[in-house]
């Protein structure tokens, strides 16, 4: 009973100073990783950014040598000799020279013309849609991920398979049935935090080490209590140590992309098992004056990526990580009155890493033949939801996107 009583005194104390304990708390849950998941050390990641607010497609993917473009974008329009060039009609946004940089070393695919059927311009419901992959329903009890994580619950049993970053809420796409995914908007958050000098913390992480291993092995309350701590002092441990030590391959910009992205990275070479990671990068709905906040969206984004690219494979896990951008729609093509651009269907999606097949994917969407005024899709979001789950993550999609979806030439 002593015992019993010390050990909770000495997890309350860690508790009001910010260690994780019980429940909700993402340390218990890194913690389980760490010890069940840390031997997938091939085990591919995905992570996606999600572009949120609709990202102007085509000033991010621009068709410089078409005159529609330029005559219904007479303010807006990117001039040929501007854009970045990948081909005699595409080039990048200017503000891009990291994406060109990956396009060049064979490390950027781009996917055109993304969308679904009877497309919804809503930010709410379009990105539901994107997010539970589901466009005919208004279902918000799991998402795409979510119900993919649950099919491949035996692999996945006792491991944490996602993490979103830089966030309070959990992201629709990632809520499942099965498992809890946490959310984490500071690593410096979930660290152990104790008072005193160097001497009384280490004194008192030891108590604390010897009291959670005192357990009988049984299935009592307490039991999973001592187990859930042993395992949450441990990977708090290991997060403290790459957080002090963790050296970037390269230098990341000063965006807050990039340091989400950078706190993947450090996660990610903690070696703390999940599979998925997200991230988010705000500000793309561009009714106006659009050029300036496009610009610095298109660096933000381009620079953040090209830097964790780089940071990964100066870890050597550079063919271990794939990463996806998604956006809920694209933008009319016909620029407004404001210098902006309203809520459009169609756009593209970019694949960033090693593992991704670099190149053009697709034809750039019709401008003499749109949908109220709208490009239209050729190529179905699900379609690249099930290439990244079977053929990268090896996981089955149907259950996760809803039906049998083609898959396309995506990875190299």
């Amino acid at each position: 009973m002593n015992n019993r009583r010390t050990f909770l005194k000495q997890l309350s104390v860690a508790g009001a100073t910010g260690v994780v304990a019980i429940g909700a708390r993402p340390q218990a849950l890194f913690a389980r990783a760490a010890n069940n998941a840390a031997a997938d050390v091939d085990g591919r990641i995905l992570v996606l950014v999600q572009l949120a607010g609709g990202n102007d497609g085509l000033n991010t993917v621009v068709p410089f040598g078409n005159d529609i473009y330029r005559k219904l974008r007479p303010s807006l329009a990117i001039e040929k000799g501007e854009a970045l060039r990948l081909n005699d009609s595409l080039g990048l946004h200017p503000a891009m020279t990291g994406f060109k940089e990956l396009f060049d070393e064979g490390a950027l695919g781009v996917v055109q013309g993304v969308g679904y059927p009877n497309p919804n311009r809503s930010h709410f419901r379009s990105m539901d849609i994107w997010h539970t992959a589901k466009p005919g329903v208004a279902d918000k009890r799991d998402g795409w991920l979510g119900r993919a994580f649950d099919a491949a619950a035996k692999e996945l049993a006792g491991k944490v398979p996602g993490v979103a970053l830089g966030t309070d809420r959990l992201p629709l796409s990632l809520v499942s049935t099965k498992f809890t995914v946490p959310t984490v908007r500071n690593l410096k958050d979930y660290q152990l935090q104790l008072a005193g000098s160097k001497a009384e913390k280490a004194a008192q992480r030891k108590r604390m080490v010897k009291l959670a291993g005192n357990g009988t092995g049984g299935n009592s309350n307490l039991d999973f209590l001592r187990r859930t701590a042993s395992t949450a002092l441990d990977t708090s441990a290991r997060i403290s140590e790459v957080l002090s030590d963790y050296q970037p391959a390269k230098p990341y910009p000063d965006s807050g992309l990039a340091r989400r992205l950078k706190s993947v990275a450090q996660l990610i070479t903690a070696d703390l098992g999940a599979r998925v990671y997200f991230v988010s990068l705000d500000g793309f709905d561009t009714h106006a004056e659009q050029a300036g906040a496009h610009e610095n969206l298109m660096a933000e984004l381009s620079g953040a990526l090209a830097a964790f690219c780089a940071d990964l494979r100066g870890h050597g896990l550079g063919e271990r990580v794939l990463t996806a951008t998604f956006s809920e729609f694209g933008r009319r093509v016909k620029e407004n009155g404001s210098l902006g651009t309203d809520h459009g269907a169609a756009g593209p999606m970019f694949l960033v890493g090693q593992g991704a097949k670099g190149g053009v994917h697709g034809k750039h969407p019709s401008l003499n033949d749109l949908d109220q005024g709208d490009l239209k899709h050729h190529t179905d979001f699900r379609s690249v939801y099930t290439t990244l789950l079977e053929d990268w993550l090896g996981w089955e999609a149907q259950a996760a996107v809803g039906g049998k979806f083609t898959k396309l030439k995506l990875l190299g």
